[in-house]
């Protein structure tokens, strides 16, 4: 590492030794289960749309490109109006806890 970092081996070196494996997993662990949760209601809506509208192209062999991507879009939106509020505060109380961690770390 040359001079143009912040940290020095020695300092990283022991940021890290304060820091345990358990810690780690559950951050990821965590992380994970903030992901599903923000991306689950808005997956699900552009599945279900998307499902939808391939039956409908193939019961009426309309096989129109737009037509699977503007009801697409419109729900997501829509999910986006009905489970945003709901989103960021799940990231938000997420990034709380994480920041929390972080300053008992370094303390």
């Amino acid at each position: 590492m040359g001079a143009d970092y912040w940290f020095s081996r020695r300092d990283l070196h022991e940021l890290g030794a304060n820091v345990e494996t358990s810690l780690v997993m559950d951050i990821a662990v965590d992380s994970m289960r903030v992901a599903v949760l923000v991306a689950g209601p808005v997956l699900a809506a552009a599945l279900l749309s998307g499902v939808l509208v391939g039956v409908l192209q193939a019961a009426t062999s309309i096989q129109e490109m737009t037509l699977s991507f503007i009801p697409k879009l419109a729900i997501i939106g829509i999910t986006l109006v009905i489970f945003g509020e709901w989103q960021l505060t799940v990231m938000a109380e997420y990034f709380e806890t994480i920041f929390e961690r972080v300053r008992a770390v370094t303390n």
